[in-house]
């Protein structure tokens, strides 16, 4: 009974459902890309070094930037997204008189909490990076900039890769947050589905469904890419000679032993 009851309601109301989880995508994906370029951004600013040779006005200007960015960093990580979808959504309405549309109400939203997030995971994977290395590469008259494009980004991106796809799971299920401002993303759509069968459990059984696979797809293939950037477990040498094993002599009084 109850499968049928669920097959009946995705046979009628299937293309709503996948709407919505059409628009949860869209907008989970957007605002995970957008959020780690802010994030990546913030965190090699918070980053830059500041030494004897720094000028008072960088001193100055880097501390009131790091400062702002702070302030937007604990404001958004310690507020729900529910309510700064609210807050933002409203309030840009009666600041401007303009109702914005609500799937690029729900990008903007979630792209600048996702970057609070991600600012302080960019930071902790370029701190994990041993300090040798910029030292090396400062060493050698390599900039900071230079620093970080060609030596530590690459290696505190592979780093943060798995916190970085935690967030964007999270951002998947956290969608459903914006329906408060009619995101039509696919909580909304099983809402508007459940108010028309007043079957709730076999509704939302579908809607948990299709954010489980969401959400499981999402995860396999961030394994894969990760695996990828690992590279083979084992590496060959092209174009260079076998070396030979080696021999150690062992002499025992007049007696000589080689070892291979």
């Amino acid at each position: 009974m109850f499968f049928e009851t669920v097959g009946k309601i995705i046979a009628k109301y299937g293309p709503m459902f996948l709407q919505g989880a059409g628009t949860t995508l869209l907008i989970a994906i957007t605002g995970t890309l957008i959020g780690f370029a802010i994030g990546l951004v913030i965190g090699i600013v918070r980053t830059i070094p500041l030494d004897a040779k720094s000028s008072p006005v960088k001193r100055i200007l880097l501390k009131v930037v790091n400062t702002i960015l702070a302030v937007y960093i604990e404001v958004f990580r310690g507020t729900p997204m529910i309510v700064q979808a609210m807050v933002l959504f409203y309030g840009f309405a009666a600041a401007t008189g303009i109702s914005p549309d609500t799937t690029i109400a729900g990008i903007v939203i979630v792209s600048i909490n996702t970057g609070a997030y991600m600012a302080e995971i960019v930071r902790g994977g370029i701190l994990s990076i041993d300090k040798g290395q910029f030292e090396a590469a400062h060493s050698i008259g390599m900039t900071h900039g230079q620093t970080m494009t060609s030596i530590i980004l690459p290696q505190a991106i592979r780093n943060i890769l798995p916190a970085t796809g935690n967030e964007f799971v999270i951002n998947i299920k956290d969608t459903s947050v914006l329906n408060v401002i009619s995101v039509t993303e696919l909580f909304f759509k099983t809402s508007m589905v459940n108010a028309g069968t007043y079957k709730p459990f076999e509704t939302f059984f579908v809607a948990c469904v299709l954010y489980f696979i969401m959400t499981f797809t999402v995860t396999r293939i961030l394994r894969l890419i990760e695996r990828k950037m690992d590279g083979p477990k084992t590496f060959t040498i092209h174009g260079s000679q076998t070396v030979p094993e080696a021999e150690i002599k062992v002499t025992d009084g007049e007696k000589t032993t080689w070892i291979k």
